[in-house]
């Protein structure tokens, strides 16, 4: 397995992989986002779920109440102390066969204290990314909608999976919103 380079990426989103897709690191005046040398940096949408105490729910993945969240669709957003928020990217994605992907957060907000959890995307997977972000801080945190918020890396096998997401019938298989906890 290796990582796979700009040139990689490019190509295959010339084929689908990323879309909308950004062939150059767009930087001026925003958080950076679009290709870089061994990744993408996607984009949060304005499009986030905050999560709140107001209604005394319990945070139970088998069971998730949605009056743990207050959805706001906003150009910036602030997450609460210690708080956490679910958002989508701006990019779809289309993971060929043979890649998995990982996505570690960008600096300029891990040096916040605004860390960004994303499952990996496996083989075949496809769909808007619904990104975990945390707000570590005991101040409020703002994030900027159609900003970069973190990089995917990508890995290509030495050959394809046997059994993919979409052989699998994953549960969160084209999913085009912000998409909350499923058994």
């Amino acid at each position: 397995m290796s990582i796979q380079s700009d040139r990689w990426i490019r190509e295959q989103s010339r084929n689908g992989m990323i879309s909308p897709f950004s062939e150059k690191q767009v930087r001026e005046g925003v958080i950076s986002y679009g290709l870089s040398s061994y990744g993408y940096d996607l984009r949060v949408s304005n499009e986030f779920k905050i999560f709140t105490n107001v209604n005394s729910a319990v945070i139970d993945p088998k069971n998730f109440d949605e009056r743990s969240f207050v959805t706001v669709q906003a150009d910036t957003v602030l997450i609460p102390p210690n708080s956490f928020a679910l958002a989508r990217s701006v990019e779809y994605f289309k993971i060929p066969r043979d890649v998995l992907t990982i996505c570690v957060g960008k600096s300029t907000y891990a040096r916040c204290g605004i860390i960004v959890n994303v499952t990996p995307f496996e083989p075949e997977w496809e769909g808007y990314v619904t990104l975990e972000i945390s707000n570590t801080t005991p101040l409020p945190a703002r994030i900027y909608a159609d900003e970069g918020l973190c990089q995917i890396l990508f890995f290509r096998g030495d050959e394809a999976c046997e059994i993919s997401y979409a052989d699998r019938k994953g549960k969160y298989q084209k999913q085009q919103g912000i998409v909350l906890p499923k058994l």
